[in-house]
């Protein structure tokens, strides 16, 4: 037992600067990839003038747009098959040659075709990228590796609405927000140069059980109450998601008449003040659980959406302050609960199969982001208006958070072998799956206890 303690604080001290290294790595990439994947809603009020879309047929648009995460399911299977480093690295040349030619794009066609690989391959490096943060941080330190990942997403996102006031004003084309995309293309080597070249996957593969997981391996008996519940939830957080963030620029532009100046202002702000959510998440996460975070604080997040596209009563006699407040309310929320459902989600996989749940999530979110762009257009005209359907989507969220809390076992405190039951996997990964009666929670308990 002592030898195994000294062998562990050996361990983490000397992770300590490649840890430090792999973070700022990681965090590069999400900077390049929040930016970027937040260009198509920034500029969504131009897209429609440009390509002579209206409201039903730009939400046509964005869901075709969704089927991008089938391509990060194989990027992320992928990973789980040749290491998170290849993956990450080809991510950052393919995607800016993308992101040229969907600002090139004279049809609404080719730029969606464009967006789709971009997104394809943002999404697959991403879900690489938090992964190999769960595989390299010491215990103590995996919510606060995560909390940085999703800072940098959140800073990156909140550049382009500091852009587009400047291109307007100037009168350059919303097309011009994709120039640092194809710039990012630079990224590349300092990232390669960070990321290391041995991690925990490299153990997986030398004992061959990387080569002999499958994709549906998520669903053994060990796991299918944990897959099932994270697929759940995140086919509910998607339909709220889609709908809150993907029409937010559009609501305050085109439905509340806000000037791009103070649309930016009110997003750059809920932005701004909702990144206190990301220590706030890791804290909570660290402090009582991964598992209360996201049910409690993630539950409420979703009322401040439902008051923002509620828009102002008419008693407030500051409407636009209204506006930042909840909007406010919702960004702190949501980005406490993204910290503590990233830590969850990669702590509960083994090694073999840790990517390929992230982009099952993924391929799920797609679906029903899809799912979601649809049923706006469709509802648009029987409930009065896009405000009013965005405005009940958004309740989805909450039944979702009561699921998480009810179905996923905590892992805080728990090296990532004992929460993602790597002993068990071992243990059976040879042999045929057991009858359907050996469950994952006791074995989650016993660790537990």
């Amino acid at each position: 037992m002592v030898k195994q303690k000294v062998k562990a604080k050996a361990e983490s001290e000397s992770r300590g600067p490649r840890s430090s290294t792999t973070v700022a790595a990681i965090v590069i990439l999400l900077l390049y990839q929040g930016y970027t994947l937040s260009i198509v809603g920034i500029a969504s009020p131009w897209i429609a003038k440009s390509f002579a879309l209206d409201e039903g047929k730009l939400a046509k648009l964005f869901a075709w747009m969704a089927i991008s995460a089938f391509g990060s399911l194989m990027l992320a299977r992928l990973a789980d098959r040749i290491g998170r480093r290849p993956v990450i690295l080809g991510a950052l040349i393919l995607a800016p040659i993308f992101a040229g030619g969907a600002a090139l794009a004279p049809t609404a066609t080719g730029f969606a075709a464009c967006v789709i690989m971009v997104s394809a391959l943002l999404g697959g490096s991403v879900s690489s990228a938090i992964v190999l943060l769960a595989e390299e941080l010491p215990v103590k330190q995996r919510a606060r590796g995560q909390a940085a990942a999703a800072l940098a997403s959140a800073i990156g996102g909140v550049l382009g609405y500091l852009i587009i006031p400047a291109l307007l004003a100037w009168n350059y084309s919303w097309r011009w927000l994709l120039a640092p995309s194809v710039a990012g293309i630079v990224l590349a080597v300092p990232v390669a140069m960070m990321l290391p070249t041995q991690s925990k996957w490299t153990s997986a593969k030398s004992s061959g059980s990387a080569k002999r997981t499958h994709f549906y391996d998520i669903f053994h008996p060990i796991y299918r109450r944990r897959s099932i519940t994270l697929l759940t939830c995140a086919a509910l957080d998607t339909i709220a998601g889609t709908a809150v963030n993907g029409w937010l620029y559009y609501q305050a532009v085109s439905i509340l008449g806000l000037s791009p100046v103070a649309a930016s202002t009110l997003v750059v702000t809920g932005m701004g003040v909702g990144m206190i959510g990301f220590p706030l998440g890791a804290w909570t996460s660290e402090r009582f659980g991964r598992v209360p975070t996201v049910a409690y604080v993630g539950g409420a997040a979703w009322l401040g959406a439902f008051a923002f596209y509620l828009g102002p009563p008419a008693f407030v006699s500051w409407p636009f302050m209204w506006l930042v407040v909840v909007y406010c309310w919702f960004k702190i929320a949501s980005d406490v609960m993204t910290v503590g459902a990233n830590s969850a989600a990669t702590e509960l996989f083994p090694a073999a199969l840790r990517t390929t749940m992230i982009g099952a999530q993924g391929i799920t979110a797609a679906a029903f982001s899809m799912l979601a762009q649809v049923l706006i257009a469709a509802l648009i005209g029987p409930l009065g208006g896009l405000a009013s359907v965005v405005r009940y989507l958004a309740l989805l969220g909450i039944p979702s958070a009561v699921i998480f809390g009810l179905f996923i076992d905590e892992t805080r405190g728990l090296t990532l072998e004992q929460s993602a039951l790597e002993d068990q996997w071992n243990e059976v990964r040879h042999n045929p799956w057991p009858i359907e009666a050996e469950d994952a929670r006791p074995a989650a308990d016993k660790v537990r206890g």
